[in-house]
């Protein structure tokens, strides 16, 4: 037998896309194209979002563990709730926890309807428990299902209850005063540079 084989293709393995491809769906989207069929077991238009339990793992973990992405990355969790009857999600990771911030929004479908499909909220990742966990750059738009958009045509219960999945974009806010040091810097660099020859 062979001593080196190629191992087997993993289930996040990066999708076949074409040159150039570029994911910025809108949150309507988001919402109805991914998470909507994810919830009916339905194909997706390209299986490109991972399925990850994101509370398993600390958001600087997640880019690894993400089927595409650079600057952003986005993901199927299921939601974890805090106690077995309770419609509360369990935010709670390895070394800290998601805290929810602002009021969720509302997304509407686009065109005559205008129906609400789902919700986003957005969430910031602390260092510690809380109350006194330290804030980090680490935000979560998580997106889910409403009620109408979640229902079945059928009498049969529907195969999913809702928020058993939920749809979660993450990545790392850039600190503008940071960036603007470093901005800075690179141009008294660039002048030096220039001065010198």
């Amino acid at each position: 037998p062979p001593r080196h084989q190629p191992p087997p293709p993993q289930q996040g393995s990066a999708p076949e896309l074409p040159p150039g491809f570029r994911f910025h769906p809108t949150d309507e989207e988001l919402v109805v194209h991914y998470l909507k069929k994810k919830a009916a077991k339905v194909p997706l238009p390209v299986t490109i979002i991972a399925e990850v339990d994101l509370y398993k793992f600390d958001p600087w973990e997640l880019p690894e563990k993400a089927t595409f992405g650079e600057q952003e990355w986005y993901f199927f969790s299921p939601r974890d709730r805090k106690y077995p009857n309770g419609a509360r999600p369990n935010r709670a990771a390895t070394s800290g926890y998601w805290k929810a911030t602002g009021t969720d929004k509302p997304i509407m479908a686009s065109g005559c309807g205008r129906e609400k499909v789902g919700v986003k909220k957005a969430l910031v990742f602390y260092r510690g428990k809380p109350p006194k966990g330290l804030k980090t750059n680490w935000i979560m738009h998580e997106y889910r299902l409403t009620d109408a958009s979640s229902s079945a045509t059928t009498s049969r219960p529907p195969p999913v209850t809702l928020d058993d999945w939920v749809l979660c974009r993450i990545y790392k806010k850039i600190n503008k005063a940071a960036a603007g040091d470093q901005q800075r810097s690179m141009e008294c660099e660039d002048s030096v540079e220039d001065a010198v020859t």
